[in-house]
């Protein structure tokens, strides 16, 4: 099933703990980390939008390409570029660091389009996980008030739009070890990944 939302991989961080490397282009088990999500998205949007600045390193995928439009380095600043350039009403946000992130999970959050809320998003014991969150595009000038001003807090940010929050209970049944929010942001995190595929436990 294809949803009335665009798939966003945001693909803008420096990666310095890995030498500058890009971290989408890690590879777990000979399979890159922009694969293991693009696998994901492609069973789910029509639209997919990878927004980087670096988007000659992107040109072999089949996906729409698209740069910063404010110069503030930050995740919200990515978000605000996806949703912006989006086709749909609304645009599931993800990291490229994310190679576990689950169909079924995932589906669950974009059920929740069927309401009123502007943002949906999961909730964990770690807090609000905006980078695994649908946008709708009524957010677009909250955000970007809020990057003209430099507040660079998402939950602060959209705080005052109607919210769907997934619970953690809901997540559990789709994803049972949350493995969905694991990112590589580290070498060893790298290893824990080859660790985890080679166990089957992705």
């Amino acid at each position: 099933m294809k949803y009335d939302c665009t798939g966003v991989i945001l693909a803008g961080g420096l990666s310095t703990r890995f030498h500058g490397k890009n971290k989408a282009f890690l590879q777990i088990q000979g399979k890159t980390i922009l694969h293991y999500i693009y696998d994901v998205y492609k069973a789910l949007f029509d639209e997919i939008i990878l927004v980087t600045n670096s988007p000659v390193e992107y040109l072999d995928w089949d996906l729409e390409i698209v740069t910063d439009i404010f110069s503030i380095r930050s995740s919200m600043t990515g978000i605000h570029t996806g949703l912006f350039y989006a086709g749909h009403p609304y645009a599931f946000v993800s990291a490229c660091d994310t190679p576990f992130i689950k169909k079924e999970l995932v589906e669950t959050v974009l059920e929740g389009i069927h309401g009123n809320a502007e943002w949906i998003i999961p909730q964990t014991k770690s807090g609000l996980e905006p980078m695994c969150a649908v946008y709708s595009k009524h957010c677009l000038q909250n955000i970007e008030t809020c990057l003209n001003n430099e507040k660079l807090k998402i939950d602060k940010c959209l705080r005052k739009v109607p919210t769907k929050i997934i619970s953690e209970k809901k997540l559990l049944e789709k994803d049972p070890d949350l493995i969905s929010f694991f990112n590589v942001n580290t070498p060893e995190d790298l290893y824990k990944a080859e660790s985890l595929v080679q166990r089957g436990l992705s």
